[in-house]
């Protein structure tokens, strides 16, 4: 089943006036990473028509047979987030490997269709992208590199740079884990970079948080909590950030608000001399005098 939700949205402003390839963050999903490799004006092989493709994020750093069986599609939308395209859902299923670590489609709307008057707000393209992972198979290591050495916290295997970090939110929170329902080791430590970026993020000053970093916050944070991470205390977290980037966003607003109003007063007293010289005027002029300024 679907998940109503697009596992991730990506925004292009100005599409007519982008040429090459435009290539998103990467995201997770279904334990996996992936990005968005999006062709304005059409790839090589799909000259005039807009392409894009869903790729497999750092595919050269996997392990030997690594492998993903997934079905997706994207949804195109304008600035109103009205409904432009809706690319076909397959019947079988995508097979992502070493030698194929992207798929995705060719031919979706002729760049033309976006010149149309009306078909596109702003010249703003929205992307979103339903993903669903049958099968994930991350191959079989074949060396010990001390460089990628990871050490075992609590059923998750971290990194040696992010034992402190992990540690500090397993005495702080124990219960996190005890009903994630992954078991994959390597996607409970994919679901673990996540769960540090969102924390990274949410530490930040609120005041340096763009909308779009929040919302993708918290869209990594409700995929985290639908795999069975108790993330309660972290949605409250993200609250308390959105609420303090709301009220400096209102404090800012306010003083622009304050300024427009105090410029509207000047515009009054300089009217206002106005009159009353235009006024002056009139009455020299009555008397046979030409009042100069």
């Amino acid at each position: 089943m679907w998940n109503q939700k697009p596992c991730f949205r990506f925004e292009i402003d100005n599409l007519s006036e982008k040429k090459a390839v435009i290539s998103s963050k990467t995201f997770v999903s279904g334990g996996c990473e992936w990005y968005l490799d999006i062709y304005p004006k059409g790839d090589r092989l799909a000259n005039g028509h807009l392409s894009m493709y869903l790729s497999v994020a750092n595919s050269t750093k996997l392990r030997t047979g690594w492998k993903r069986s997934v079905n997706y599609y994207f949804v195109l939308l304008n600035q109103s987030d009205k409904e432009l395209h809706r690319s076909p859902i397959g019947q079988g299923v995508n097979l992502y490997c070493a030698s194929h670590p992207s798929w995705g489609f060719g031919k979706v709307l002729p760049v033309s269709k976006f010149q149309e008057k009306g078909f596109l707000e702003k010249d703003k393209l929205i992307i979103e992208v339903y993903i669903k992972v049958i099968e994930a198979f991350d191959g079989e290591e074949v060396s010990n590199n001390k460089k990628n050495k990871t050490v075992d916290i609590n059923g998750f295997q971290v990194f040696a740079s992010q034992v402190t970090k992990v540690g500090k939110i397993f005495t702080d929170h124990p219960d996190i884990a005890l009903d994630v329902k992954p078991t994959k080791q390597e996607v409970k430590t994919a679901y673990m970079h996540v769960l540090l970026r969102v924390i990274k993020t949410l530490n930040k000053p609120p005041k340096s948080l763009s909308e779009t970093r929040l919302n993708k916050a918290s869209s990594d944070l409700s995929e985290l909590m639908d795999v069975g991470f108790k993330l309660d205390w972290l949605r409250l977290k993200f609250d308390e950030v959105s609420l303090e980037r709301k009220k400096a966003d209102d404090t800012n607003e306010s003083r622009a608000q304050r300024l427009e109003k105090q410029l509207k007063n000047l515009e009054l007293m300089v009217s206002d001399i106005k009159v009353e010289l235009d006024k002056k005027k009139n009455i020299s002029s009555d008397d046979g005098f030409l009042l100069v300024d």
